[in-house]
């Protein structure tokens, strides 16, 4: 059973439900693992998406993400200076040296399970490694604070200390966001912030960390095709998310590769 708290952030039972989450959190990172092999240069973005579903499918889920607001695709699939919703397409090929996200989300017997990487597509310049590296710690660092007693703004201090120290930005338009038997739930998870500010963690709470940072500005602008961030100064921008839970003392996080495939470059 799960309930809600004062700040209508919904408490889910972690001896019952994290259940399903760990479930729905695996089959979102095998997915991830699995198309590691087919990104690489000339491929097309909506020819991963169709593998992506095709995975989903036949492990007995279900993407989350086509027709959610009427977006057309199964993942989405951001390259370079995209921060995030990038839509997949038979048109957009990868280069190398390209840096892209693949962002999933599945639904498994109800619950949402939803994580994204980065990959490298062939060898990416060292700013953009760089970049990713970083991105990646920013929300491991995110991670660790989580606990009960622990600020939401906690979260965000953190990641932007860190992201800082690189120069970097942290996007703010965009956020982490409560997740477990909806997509998108409360509390928002912002990834900038003031330290012992915002709602307080509990055991039971579910939600995804998820940065974005730019080399550049953190300022980006929504397409044509009303989902696709970009930066505004086309600078790099990189992301990684985990789905987790808040544990009695900590975080459990649902979406960790099985096969120990965490950030680029990687090697099985």
């Amino acid at each position: 059973m799960s309930r809600k708290n004062a700040d209508k952030i919904t408490i889910y039972d972690p001896q019952k439900d994290f259940a399903g989450m760990r479930k729905a959190g695996r089959l979102a990172a095998e997915v991830l693992d699995y198309i590691t092999d087919y990104v690489e240069a000339g491929v097309s973005t909506e020819y991963l998406d169709n593998l992506c579903n095709d995975y989903i499918i036949s492990h007995g889920g279900k993407s989350a993400c086509i027709n959610y607001h009427g977006y057309p695709k199964y993942t989405c699939i951001s390259a370079n200076h995209v921060i995030c919703h990038g839509i997949p397409s038979a048109s957009q090929k990868l280069s190398d040296g390209d840096i892209i996200n693949i962002d999933v989300t599945v639904i498994v017997d109800g619950w949402f399970g939803d994580t994204s990487r980065m990959y490298y597509v062939g060898k990416p310049k060292i700013k953009a490694s760089r970049l990713c590296d970083v991105t990646y710690e920013c929300m491991m660092r995110g991670i660790e604070v989580v606990k009960p007693g622990a600020h939401f703004g906690d979260i965000g201090a953190v990641i932007e200390e860190y992201a800082h120290k690189y120069g970097y930005s942290v996007v703010d338009m965009f956020c982490g966001h409560g997740v477990g038997k909806v997509f998108h739930d409360n509390p928002n998870v912002m990834h900038c912030g003031k330290k012992g500010t915002g709602p307080v963690m509990e055991e039971g709470m579910i939600f995804t960390i998820e940065p974005m940072i730019n080399i550049g500005r953190k300022d980006g602008l929504i397409l044509s095709n009303g989902w696709t961030a970009v930066t505004r100064d086309k600078s790099l921008s990189a992301q990684f998310e985990h789905s987790l839970g808040v544990t009695k003392d900590g975080a459990e996080v649902f979406t960790f590769s099985p096969q120990g495939l965490h950030r680029p470059p990687y090697k099985k």
